[in-house]
C-alpha cells in the first residue's frame, strides 16, 4: 500500500496542486489508515463498509475528535476517488459514509446475534407478533421509521414480495422483503391485525393497541423498550436498522448504488 499512498501524494501535489501542508496532513492520515489495516488483515483494495465503520468506532475509541474523523475521512475519500479514477477499485465504499456531525452520527450497526436477542424479548400475543414484525420489516427493508409507519395495506404485494414506500418528498419507491420477514408479516395479518383493530377499519399496516393506526413516535417506544428488555451493548435506534441493512446488503457484494436507492437517498 505504501507505493499506491506515495503515487496519490504525488497527484495532488503535481496535478491537483496541494500546498505541502496539506500533502503533509494526507500523509499522517493515510499511513495511519494503512498501519489500522495491516493490524486487522485487512486489503485496502477490499475493505467494505462495515469496516470502514469499524475504523470509524475506532478512532472515536481512540479520542479523536469529530473535525479530525472528518479530515481523515475526506482524506480517505480522495484516495479512493483516485482508486476508483484509476481503476484500482471497481467499487467505492466511501460513497456511502456520511460526515460526521457529532458523536453519536458515527456509522453504527448492531449484529445478527444481537437481532435475535432483541426477537427473544418479544411475547407471542397480539402486540408482540406486531412488534416482530417491526424488527423483522426494518432490517429486511432499511426503510425509515416514518416509511414504515405510513405503509398501507394497498401497498404490499406478499405475492411478489415487495412495497411501495413514501419517502421524503412523497417520492415513491419500491422496497423487498425476504422470508424471514414474509412470515412475520404473514403472521401478523392473519392472527393479530383484526384483533387489534376490534371492529375498527383502518388502510394502514400497523396498528396500536387501540385499534388506529401506529405512529412514528408509537414505533420508536417499541423500539426503545425491546432494546432496553434486550440489554445488548450496541447502542441501537431506529435509524441503527438502516445502518445495519445498509452494511449486511454492502457485505454481500449489493452495489452502492443500488443500495442508496433501497435507502431512499
Amino acid at each position: 500500500m505504501k507505493d499506491i499512498i506515495y503515487e496519490f501524494l504525488d497527484y495532488i501535489t503535481i496535478e491537483k496542486k496541494y500546498s505541502d501542508y496539506t500533502e503533509t496532513n494526507y500523509e499522517i492520515d493515510l499511513f495511519k489508515y494503512a498501519v489500522y489495516l495491516e493490524s486487522h488483515k485487512l486489503n485496502y483494495l477490499k475493505v467494505k463498509y462495515k469496516d470502514i465503520s469499524e475504523f470509524l468506532i475506532f478512532l472515536k475509541k481512540s479520542g479523536y475528535k469529530s473535525t479530525t474523523i472528518n479530515r481523515i475521512l475526506s482524506t480517505l475519500r480522495s484516495f479512493y476517488n483516485f482508486l476508483e479514477k484509476n481503476h484500482k477499485i471497481n467499487t467505492n465504499p466511501f460513497h456511502l459514509v456520511p460526515s460526521v456531525k457529532t458523536e453519536k452520527r458515527l456509522p453504527n450497526y448492531f449484529k445478527y446475534d444481537e437481532f435475535i436477542i432483541m426477537l427473544g424479548t418479544i411475547k407471542d400475543n397480539p402486540l408482540g407478533i406486531r412488534n416482530r414484525l417491526i424488527l423483522e420489516m426494518l432490517l429486511a427493508t432499511g426503510i425509515r421509521v416514518s416509511e414504515l409507519a405510513n405503509i398501507k395495506i394497498n401497498d404490499i404485494d406478499r405475492n411478489n414480495q415487495e412495497i411501495k414506500v413514501f419517502g421524503k418528498g412523497k417520492q415513491m419507491r419500491i422496497v423487498y422483503y425476504g422470508s424471514y420477514c414474509a412470515l412475520a408479516l404473514n403472521n401478523y395479518l392473519d392472527n393479530s391485525r383484526s384483533i387489534l383493530l376490534n371492529g375498527k377499519t383502518s388502510e394502514y399496516l400497523l396498528i396500536n393497541n387501540n385499534g388506529s393506526n401506529l405512529t412514528d413516535r408509537g414505533i420508536r417506544l417499541i423500539i426503545d423498550n425491546i432494546v432496553k428488555k434486550a440489554c445488548i451493548n450496541s447502542k441501537v435506534s431506529p435509524h441503527t436498522f438502516r445502518h445495519t441493512f445498509a452494511t449486511m446488503m454492502l457485505n454481500e457484494g449489493c452495489n452502492i448504488k443500488s443500495v442508496q436507492e433501497l435507502l431512499g437517498h
